[in-house]
């Protein structure tokens, strides 16, 4: 601890946090208040308290803590914060890892599956757990979503006297039981990773697919550029066949929420496979649109690649605001209505070499047409 945060706490006529803290860091002679009830209660006494008020926190009480309530509460100018390290960077430190590259999420008065759902699309992910949601009931709801991390490390009471860490599997952080006051972090591989790598356009032979119905790399990455993906939110491919664009949207963007419809289980099964195969997590709903849209949250980017105008429309209605839709068709009249709904349409042709006596020669492939749209 900080000297300007030890002088706080000396300072303070009336100290506010959590039962443990109060139980180590209470000055002599100063009131006290645990956060054990509703955090209205502890704000409306904060606000009535005349002398000196200091709330203790673990760590960076910035980061996920309690920094934002009493900032909207009493404005940020009456707040002096004196941070310490954050959970995350020492759970990381104990590990020996860097974590530029880890994904954060917070279970704290959140719900424990939405979490895991954000978690499982990270390769590396620290995942603050809370009473209501141990480290075991998140290794249960990994393992339901077919997860990949290869370890699991629930740090405890980090930077007290009954610190503990404990690297374990996914299997064993399921079947154990853990202190609530924990973080866990999730590895997929030894957490160390290389320099990421920006790739998308992939080649269609890198997917299985039904009689090579497949979108080609070159239009593929064209719908990509189109889509304009943002880091979060929630994306559909509504007649995603091999699921090629589905799996380059979540290698691209691990923060959005992706989800494949399939109207065939045969394709289905393929795209988990390809998924698999890539690294990727698609989230797989098996039927046919419109109808098989209904029980979607609303997304923020679509790509058809398959149902024609009704599907369109039927996604037009569900967007959220500032959400985009690309389209691609082989025949010109879909691609005209979909041009009068978007307000977009290009030709991609592409032409590929193949070898010829010594030589090369440029093969034609059919031409594919790609709408898109609203502009913003």
């Amino acid at each position: 601890m900080g000297k300007e945060a030890r002088a706080s706490i000396e300072a303070a006529s009336f100290v506010v946090g959590a039962p443990r803290h109060l139980r180590t860091l209470t000055p002599l002679g100063a009131r006290t208040l645990p956060i054990d009830g509703p955090l209205t209660d502890v704000l409306d006494a904060i606000e009535r308290e005349r002398g000196g008020v200091c709330v203790l926190a673990s760590g960076d009480p910035g980061f996920f803590g309690i920094v934002r309530v009493l900032a909207a509460r009493f404005g940020p100018d009456r707040l002096d914060v004196h941070p310490a390290p954050s959970s995350v960077s020492l759970a990381f430190a104990r590990l020996g890892l860097p974590w530029d590259d880890a994904a954060v999420i917070s279970a704290h008065g959140r719900p424990l599956a939405e979490a895991a759902r954000r978690a499982v699309r990270h390769p590396k992910a620290a995942v603050f757990v809370a009473p209501d949601a141990p480290p075991e009931a998140l290794g249960r709801e990994l393992r339901a979503l077919g997860a990949r991390h290869r370890r699991a490390a629930v740090c405890s009471r980090l930077g007290e006297p009954d610190e503990r860490v404990d690297v374990l599997t996914l299997e064993e952080l399921a079947a154990g039981s853990f202190d609530s006051m924990s973080i866990v972090l999730l590895l997929d591989g030894d957490g160390v990773a290389e320099a990421p790598t920006l790739e998308w356009g992939r080649s269609e032979e890198r997917f299985a697919a039904r009689d090579g119905l497949v979108t080609k790399g070159e239009v593929r990455a064209v719908a990509l550029g189109k889509l304009a993906l943002p880091r979060a939110g929630v994306v559909w491919d509504v007649g995603a066949g091999s699921g090629s664009v589905a799996i380059e949207i979540a290698a691209l963007r691990p923060g959005l929420r992706v989800v494949a419809v399939e109207r065939r289980a045969d394709d289905l099964r393929r795209i988990e496979a390809n998924a698999n195969a890539h690294g990727a997590t698609v989230e797989l709903v098996y039927g046919e649109a419109p109808d098989a849209l209904d029980a979607l949250p609303d997304p923020d980017r679509v790509f058809v690649g398959g149902g024609g105008v009704a599907v369109l429309d039927a996604v037009l209605a569900r967007m959220r605001p500032a959400g985009r839709v690309v389209a691609t068709f082989a025949a010109l009249d879909r691609a005209a209505a979909a041009y009068q709904r978007l307000g977009n349409l290009a030709e991609v042709s592409v032409s590929r070499g193949r070898p010829l006596a010594g030589g090369v020669r440029l093969e034609s492939e059919n031409p594919v047409f790609v709408a898109w749209g609203p502009e913003q």
